[in-house]
Formats: structure tokens, sequence, C-alpha cells
């Protein structure tokens, strides 16, 4: 508006009075250089406008943990950002880390995105294992739109020369190619990599030793951001976090205010914090608990050295989540202090359920792991020591859903989300309604104001499967989604579908049409009641909307790790 009111004055001034102060001769020069100049600082003023983009991704964190959801660890970075725009209580992920980052960086399914199953490769179509070229990436798209681009954290898409950050968009990257990682050394979880593989833009690079990695993450983001704050160009940050992912490792400064806080156990804590969600409005005030995984050992079975171990496992997770809200805390500070904050986007979400893997037992992984780490009580926390929390406490942080990361029930795949930002009308509000993280891509692009291409780099993209929030942020329509949105999602032969509030999930293996089963959610979030028999017709429709949605994206049963 400063622009237009600029030029409108500049051209007022040239009335009928002003033109005997001029040689008339003089004029086209004059109006040809106002509109130049006019044009010249309009293009300028645009490209500041522009808001900058920020996505902060946590690893594994679960739905009920951050206390703006209701959860009892300490976020109050997280926090300030929740009550300056929007919390949402159905966002929805993949189950796993891998296809939530394909689906995230390119708005499509992680079968078009070529992530049909975490960490396998194949030649077939959905199973590349890396991100393909039927999709262009945000930070491609972004970057040739004008934004600088800026990634540090976990990749997990790829490590080819043209799969890694470099070579989809990213301007400068720090990267684990690897799903996990020592936080605080380059020792490696796997046996392909001992040492673990770390990239700075295109070459490899070193983890200098004792840097702890949310920490790391952090300043190695705001390095990059500060290379070029001077010359107004907005960009888009990228920092995918490795935190509170396995291995439990963090400082004792962070963990020590929650020693004691869970020693009643974990099927306590998942009681507490379905009152604690009540509470604080991100779920139903009728809503129930699902029993337990099958997995989870009763606490009051334990010996009394097992529930100090498995109290310390749940003190140390608090930690990380801790010490992740205080970089959180340093990047906004860092934004205030260059005078971007106002102007930037900001999105803080996770990437899936809570985590319930424990691979130091393993068959297959778990002999490297214990060659090269231990579990003993006494260095728990610590940079030789792989802790995993397990089934659970993983159960306390999918509360109140059914189970946990892996699945395609709602514990596996609804996540907290956060935004907050420039012309957000909506403050300190929790949305009920139903999004994915297809959804966000879209909304970058609206903001950036960058249209997205049927063709880029001469490869043609599949169509974006989401809808930009923006119009709901701003106030212009309270719904995101209609009642016939479908959204489909397989990953390894666990499957859904969804539209409007009904679901059919199948969590069986082997897959099994049959094995699905008919839930309506808005009575129902915990999964609990199999309406298939009773509402025929609807399991049809969504049985339908499978067989469709597996066509599209041409799900392989049995899947190619099968082979």
């Amino acid at each position: 508006m400063k622009v237009i009111s600029k030029c409108k004055r500049i051209k007022v001034m040239i009335d009928h009075q002003s033109l005997t102060l001029f040689n008339l001769s003089f004029l086209p020069l004059i109006l040809i250089g106002t509109l130049i100049s006019c044009s010249e600082t309009k293009e300028k003023n645009q490209e500041t406008l522009r808001p900058n983009i920020l996505l902060l991704v946590a690893d594994d964190l679960g739905y009920a943990d951050l206390g703006c959801y209701g959860g009892d660890i300490e976020t109050p970075n997280i926090d300030n950002l929740a009550a300056q725009g929007v919390r949402f209580s159905r966002f929805h992920t993949s189950p796993l880390c891998a296809p939530t980052r394909a689906m995230l960086l390119s708005g499509n399914d992680n079968h078009i995105a070529g992530m049909g199953i975490q960490s396998n490769q194949n030649t077939g179509f959905g199973y590349e294992g890396k991100l393909t070229d039927r999709i262009v990436t945000i930070p491609a798209l972004l970057q040739a739109n004008g934004y600088h681009t800026y990634m540090t954290g976990k990749w997990h898409l790829g490590r080819d020369s043209l799969s890694i950050p470099f070579s989809k968009g990213f301007e400068r990257s720090f990267v684990n190619i690897r799903g996990a990682g020592n936080h605080y050394d380059d020792q490696g979880l796997f046996k392909e990599d001992p040492i673990t593989p770390y990239f700075e833009d295109e070459k490899p690079a070193t983890w200098n030793n004792g840097d702890y990695s949310t920490d790391f993450y952090t300043d190695k983001l705001i390095e990059y951001i500060d290379l070029n704050k001077e010359d107004k160009k907005p960009f888009f940050g990228f920092a995918a976090y490795t935190s509170p992912h396995w291995p439990l490792q963090v400082d004792e400064k962070y963990w020590k205010k929650y020693e004691g806080r869970y020693d009643d156990g974990y099927e306590k804590l998942k009681e507490r914090r379905l009152e604690s969600l009540k509470n604080a409005g991100m779920i139903p005030k009728e809503a129930v608990l699902p029993p337990n995984h099958e997995k989870v050992i009763p606490w009051d079975s334990l010996s009394l050295s097992e529930k100090k171990k498995e109290s310390r496992k749940m003190e140390l997770y608090a930690g990380m989540v801790d010490n992740l809200d205080y970089n959180i805390g340093r990047i906004i500070q860092y934004l205030k202090d260059i005078g971007q904050f106002e102007n930037t986007l900001i999105v803080f979400m996770s990437d899936n359920g809570a985590a319930a893997e424990d691979f130091y037992y393993h068959e297959n992984l778990g002999p490297f792991i214990r060659e090269h780490f231990n579990d003993d009580y006494e260095t728990m926390g610590k940079p030789n020591s792989f802790i995993s929390y397990g089934p659970q406490w993983a159960e306390a942080g999918s509360s109140p859903f059914r189970h946990y990361k892996e699945f395609t029930t709602e514990g596996g795949i609804v996540a907290p989300m956060i935004i907050a930002g420039p012309n957000i009308e909506r403050k300190n509000e929790i949305h009920e309604g139903f999004l994915t993280l297809m959804d966000i891509a879209p909304t970058f692009y609206e903001v950036a104001q960058a249209k997205y291409p049927e063709k880029f780099e001469e490869n043609k993209n599949y169509p974006l499967k989401g809808n930009s929030l923006i119009p709901f942020l701003s106030g212009e329509t309270n719904q995101i989604h209609s009642s016939e949105y479908v959204f489909g999602l397989e990953h390894n032969n666990l499957a859904m579908i969804r539209k409007g509030d009904w679901k059919i999930t199948n969590i069986k293996r082997p897959f099994l049409e049959e094995n699905f089963k008919l839930y309506n959610l808005s009575q129902d979030l915990a999964e609990l009641h199999d309406l298939k028999e009773s509402e025929p017709e609807k399991y049809k429709e969504l049985l339908d909307e499978w067989r469709k949605f597996s066509t599209e994206v041409k799900v392989q049963i049995p899947p190619p790790s099968w082979k």
C-alpha cells in the first residue's frame, strides 16, 4: 500500500498548474522515469513483503507431549507460538518418518513422491526409496521463485548425488542422510553405516564430536539465514530436528527437572494426559482411552529396578523435548533480533505418532548397537547409551488415540501442528477439522506467490493433493476440506482411507481387503467400535475409495520388501 500511495502522490503533483513550471518537452521523460521508479519500488517491496517461511519438524514427538496441547513437559516457546496462531488437533501425517518427509516436501502421496516403504529401494513405481521426478519439492519451487532455501537436520530421502538436499532445491544444507544418529558424535547406529553419514551442501561432512544435535542444527540454520540477512530476499528455512528420536540422550540439566515425575508409571501418565488434553480443549470431554497394545507390560508387574529404569527413560525423553523447545526459542529470538519475526510464517509439527521401536535387543540391528552402546542405568542419557522409551511410553504419548508410530490408526498418524505468522487472523485458536501434511506445500506456495507448475525442469508433475490453509488462517473460511475429500494412506501394507468423519483402517499382515474395519471418528476417536456390519453401505463406499486410491498410486501387495 505504501508503494501505491507514493506513486499516486507523484502523479497528483503533475496537475495543470504544475505543468506550467516545466518545459512540456521534458514531460514524457518525467513520466517514464516516474513509472520506472514506481515499478522498481513496487517489485522490491513485493519481494520484501513476501513472508519468510520457517518449517520446524520434531522427530517422533507425541501428540500429548506439548504444554499447549495439555502435556506436562515444559515447552514455553512452542506454547507462545500457539498463543499467536492456531493449534490443529486433527493434523494427519504418515505413520513413519521417511514417507512423511516425502509427502511434506512434495504435497503429494508418499508413493507418488517415491517412498512407498521406508528404507527400502526398489525399481517399481512408488518404491524408489528416494524423491522422484514425478514431483517438485517445496525448496526447488521456492528457490525458483526468489527465495533463499536452507535446511539442517534429518534428510532420510535418498543419498545418491541426485537425491541429497543440495540437488532438491536447498541452497545451503547440513544433514544426516540416515533416519537417526547419535546425538553427540558420529558413531553410527547401523552396521552398514558405522560412521553416521553427514552432508553439507553437495559434499560429505564431518561431525564435531561433542556437539549436541539439536543445538548444532539450530546454530547451523541461524548461520545460513545470517549469511544473507541484508539482501531483503525472503527465505525458506527447514529445521528437521532429530529430537526426541531414539537414542534418548540429553544433558542432565534438561532432564533433571523431570526427575521423579513419572515414577507412578506409563499407565498413570496415559490416564493423566487424557484428562489434561480434555482440559486444554484438544479432545472432546467424552473421549475415552483405547486399551494398550499387547506389547505393553503392565507397570505393576515390573520389579523396582525395572520401574526405576523405565522412569528414567521418560525423564530423558522429557528433557529432549525441553531442549528442543529451548532451541526453538533461540531461532525465534534470532528472528526478532534481525527484525524478521513479524514477517515469518512459522509451522511447527511432528512427523508421526509417538515412537515405540526399541532396537537394542533387535535380532538384526541389536548386535551392532550393543557392540557400541550400552543400556545401563548409570549411563542412561550419555553418548555411549542407547535407550528407547518403547511402546509403553508411546501409548501415553499418543493418548487418546489408538496405538502409535508405524500404524495407520489415529495414534500413528495424528500429530501436533502449530501455525503462526503474518496475516493470520486467528489467534490462540484450536482447530478440530481434518487436515493433512499435504496441505502444507500449497499453503507455502500461496504465501510465496509461487504457482505450482505442470512441468518443472522438463519433468511432468503430479497435481498437488492438498489445499492451502491460507483461506482458513485469514478467516475467510472455517473449513479446510469438505466432507467429500478423500485421504488415502498406505505404507508397507498397513492402510487407511478417510472421508468426512468416516475411516476404514487395516493394520493386519498379510494384507487382506476383508480386514478393513470401519470407524466413525466423530463418535469414536479411539477406534474401538467396528461398524462395517451395521453400516454396510458406508463400508462399501470407503472400500471403493480404497480401490481407486491403491490403483492410482500403484500399491503393491505384498510389498517389494517381502519378495
